[in-house]
């Protein structure tokens, strides 16, 4: 079966990028399942009920999150009844929303786990031990298992690889924005990226007004961050698993600018 994983899609910029060059995506990669991280938007902060209804409607299959799951505070009435939405699943127990999902498409079962790291991020569960419980679990149902690990630290996303090599499909690190080019498919037969980057404005600081981002950093003082509203970029990662075992055969980073897309 083939995966698509598009990148942190950030605000507006991002979703419209989405929406325009998905379906030269699906006609390159001929992906049965696509998921997507949207925790970033809805203007860089979070995501809401018609943002997810347009990712769908556009034709991704699931959504993962991160540690912006919560700031639109709608998503406590909605996210309950979203079975194709994932957020960080090592939060305490009881809150809202689910940390796996398996989503169905085109013929294909694809098991879905979202995590968060806890270096430089809030102190939370630990995440490789519910990576160790979940992935037991979703491999009672599918041997096609997806684990979007959502973190700060390269250190912590590279431990979650190499943990759950040969038990996990697919290891991939979101929420720094920044494309890494370490995709590989490690010796138990997981792909593994440390991170896909992000869908949104390029000229920003990790899509946000650079700026506003500037003044930060030299000043240490209260600054509000928008999303910026400049040219875009697309990272995604293309991955082929093997249909009897669940393992990668092949993983291809995506990188895409308006720039490109205009000369295509």
């Amino acid at each position: 079966m083939n995966v698509l994983f598009i990148g942190d899609i950030v605000g507006n910029v991002g979703r419209n990028a989405l929406k325009r060059v998905l379906p030269a995506l699906k006609s390159k990669y001929n992906p049965h399942i696509i998921i997507a991280n949207g925790e970033n938007a809805a203007a860089g902060r979070g995501i809401t009920a018609t943002i997810a209804k347009e990712f769908f409607e556009w034709g991704v299959h699931g959504i993962t999150m991160g540690n912006h799951t919560w700031d639109n505070k709608d998503i406590f009435e909605w996210i309950d009844e979203e079975p194709r939405i994932v957020r960080p699943a090592n939060y305490a127990p009881g809150a809202p929303g689910q940390g796996m999902a398996f989503i169905k498409a085109n013929g294909k079962q694809l098991a879905i786990i979202n995590l968060q790291g806890r270096t430089f991020l809030p102190p939370i569960d630990c995440p490789f031990r519910k990576a160790d419980e979940l992935v037991e679990e979703a491999d009672a149902k599918t041997k096609n298992i997806l684990v979007d690990f959502h973190a700060e630290a390269t250190s912590e996303k590279i431990a979650m690889g190499w943990h759950l090599d040969g038990r996990a499909s697919i290891v991939l690190g979101t929420h720094t924005h920044v494309q890494t080019n370490d995709d590989t498919i490690l010796p138990g037969g997981t792909a593994y990226i440390t991170d896909v980057g992000m869908v949104g404005p390029k000229e920003g600081v990790l899509g946000m007004e650079r700026n506003a981002v500037l003044h930060k950093f030299m000043t240490q003082l209260p600054v509000r961050f928008v999303v910026d509203e400049g040219k875009w970029h697309l990272h995604a990662i293309s991955v082929q698993l093997d249909d009897a075992t669940g393992l990668a055969r092949k993983i291809e980073k995506i990188r895409l600018t308006e720039e490109d897309w205009l000369l295509m």
